[in-house]
């Protein structure tokens, strides 16, 4: 077996940090998964033609954007429940130090767009800034304890759906019923106690060359969180990560086999900055499940258009509208065709027919907690935490420390549900 480093070692910045032992080599990828991808190849270009002659160039860009969201996202494994979970549970940092990437990269491609003003389609690019009260601390630790019983995030459980968990599948159902119930019962948390949001560009005077000063507190604080996590992992030596089967070539990698950690962090961030851009607003998820609810709920006989939560003129406007004229729901539904077409390439797609009782439970139930918490917190782990970050908002901060206090909650629960939790012993995370 090769020699782990000591934890006392002196090592440079970007130097690998210790685990218990050397990570395993990655298995051979399996055969393409042939019918698969063609029904997702299928189904991705009849939507692709649908929203663009129907809803013109604009949803059919965001459609397109969240297919390559959902490739990145499953090429690159990229997670932030099982991220926050070998952090806390065994301190394996690997997959936080990815967030600062993402985030560090985010941030610098929003500085540069919103600072600049500029924007396609006739929008402007502008900061996701939210307030700063008991719904983002309840929603935020809600949250992530669902995370860690529903066994994915937001993003996570997206592309999860589109790889074939069927599992995830009731976490996305739980997630739109608990968003759907947020939604309706909005009256009871829209007006709790909350500070107005703040922006780090304020600090600098709000506009044009402030976005720099933003970016520059924005990415000293990811440098203190990547240092923080290598110490943390240094002095644990946990257990590696696992690794998934990957092509032997770099070439093959690209398009069938996985991505590293920091490779899918740029991806994502220049994919986000797109989305910035052509819609003018950030990459989120969760509000599209509440619309998701609410439309089924007018389908059967309901009426969501007297809900409180629909009551501005936008919200309105989106549940009035189409579905795939709604932003979310374009890079949603994007994400999902996506991560079926790079699973079906990388012979990943499966089906599982099979799913345990008490993990069905946790799906649910983890589910609901996670569209609740979005809409307390006024964001999930994308539009909250990835976008408020990046946007320099000081609730995407708060949104964050307040996850990892809920992931250690809901590492406690997974047992209850039969679900595993890392061991300092394990041979990986």
């Amino acid at each position: 077996m090769a020699t782990v480093t000591s934890a006392r070692t002196p090592r440079a910045l970007l130097a690998p940090v210790p685990t218990r032992a050397p990570a395993p080599q990655a298995p051979a990828l399996p055969p393409v998964s042939r019918a698969p991808l063609a029904i997702a190849a299928v189904v991705g270009v009849a939507l692709l033609a649908w929203t663009w002659t129907q809803h013109g160039t604009k949803p059919a860009v965001l459609l397109l954007l969240g297919m390559g969201l959902g490739a990145a996202l499953f090429h690159s494994r990229f997670g932030f429940t099982s991220a926050w979970r070998q952090l806390v549970a065994v301190g394996n940092g690997t997959g936080l130090r990815a967030h600062t990437v993402l985030l560090g990269a985010t941030a610098t491609i929003f500085a540069v767009l919103i600072g600049s003003g500029v924007g396609l389609f006739g929008t402007i690019a502008a900061p996701s800034a939210g307030k700063i009260g008991i719904g983002l601390l309840v929603g935020s630790f809600v949250f992530a304890v669902g995370m860690q019983l529903g066994g994915a995030c937001a993003s996570g459980t997206l592309f999860a759906v589109g790889a074939g968990q069927t599992s995830i599948v009731l976490t996305l159902g739980g997630f739109v019923a608990g968003s759907t119930l947020a939604a309706w019962q909005a009256p009871l948390w829209q007006d709790l106690p909350a500070l107005d949001p703040v922006l780090f560009a304020d600090w600098f005077g709000g506009t044009g060359w402030a976005w720099a000063g933003s970016l520059i507190v924005t990415v000293a604080a990811l440098a203190a969180v990547w240092a923080v996590s290598r110490a943390v992992q240094a002095r644990r030596t946990p257990p590696p990560v696992d690794v998934v089967p990957s092509a032997r070539t770099a070439g093959a990698r690209m398009v069938r086999g996985s991505w590293p950690l920091l490779v899918g962090a740029l991806v994502l961030a220049v994919l986000g900055g797109l989305v910035l851009v052509v819609s003018g607003g950030a990459w989120g998820v969760t509000s599209a499940f509440a619309l998701w609810g609410a439309k089924l709920v007018g389908v059967l006989g309901g009426h969501p258009e007297t809900w409180a939560f629909y009551g501005p003129e936008r919200q309105a406007a989106s549940l009035a509208g189409p579905v795939l004229a709604d932003k979310t729901s374009l890079t949603n539904i994007g994400i999902i065709v996506g991560a079926a077409l790079a699973s079906a390439a990388s012979g990943a797609w499966r089906l599982h027919t099979r799913v345990p009782g008490n993990v069905a439970a946790g799906a649910l139930l983890g589910g609901i907690l996670m569209g609740v918490g979005a809409r307390l917190a006024g964001g999930c782990n994308i539009g909250a935490y990835l976008a408020g970050i990046a946007s320099g908002s000081l609730h995407g901060w708060i949104w964050g420390a307040v996850a990892l206090l809920g992931t250690w909650a809901g590492i406690r629960l997974r047992p209850v549900f039969g679900l595993g939790v890392p061991k300092p012993t394990d041979s990986v995370c």
